[in-house]
């Protein structure tokens, strides 16, 4: 069974996308999966340096050391197909009325879910000022941060929601609501 919405998340580096993707996913429990387009290139990357996988899913500096080297070989993967990822990620998931895809970097990969899944897209987009997003531990890193990885969405507007996550943001509670407010349907 397809889902019935697919919630498409973005946002920079430390702007709060998994903190609020894990509140989403334990208010909605059973009913949603969260599918991470990292994962695939991530258990790749680990399998052919011989690297901790869980360490390079979450979120600390063991992956900051490898993340410059795995944007660089999944770049040349999109070149070639540009939904590569996109497929891997949803090639896994549960028979879940919700899917939550926590890490939407690109237009081709909101492109990609329109293309494949159309009307049950969603795309929500998480924002953070730059001071907030280094009291939880963002650094510039040149060739990370400039790059497509981390750029590509910033001139995209057709956001169905945008959530303020930093200073003066909404209580976490209300942003869920604000995003619960999306799965009216259901």
């Amino acid at each position: 069974m397809p889902p019935q919405v697919i919630l498409l998340f973005s946002g920079k580096r430390k702007s709060g996308k998994d903190f609020l993707t894990d509140h989403l996913q334990k208010l909605l429990q059973d009913r949603c999966e969260v599918l991470k387009i990292s994962q695939p290139i991530k258990s790749h990357w680990a399998t052919e340096n011989n690297l901790n996988l869980h360490e390079l899913l979450s979120d600390n500096a063991y992956k900051e050391q490898y993340r410059l080297d795995m944007i660089k070989w999944s770049e040349a993967v999109r070149d070639k197909d540009y939904g590569c990822f996109c497929k891997q990620a949803c090639s896994n998931a549960a028979d879940k009325p919700i899917w939550i895809v926590s890490d939407i970097r690109r237009k081709t990969d909101i492109q990609w879910f329109k293309e494949t899944y159309q009307d049950l897209i969603k795309t929500i987009k998480i924002s953070a000022d730059e001071n907030t997003r280094k009291s939880r531990g963002y650094q510039f890193k040149s060739g990370v941060d400039d790059a497509a990885s981390e750029c590509d969405l910033d001139d995209y507007i057709d956001w169905d929601l945008v959530i303020n996550n930093g200073e003066g943001s909404q209580p976490i509670d209300e942003q869920l609501v604000s995003i619960m407010s999306l799965l009216s349907h259901l």
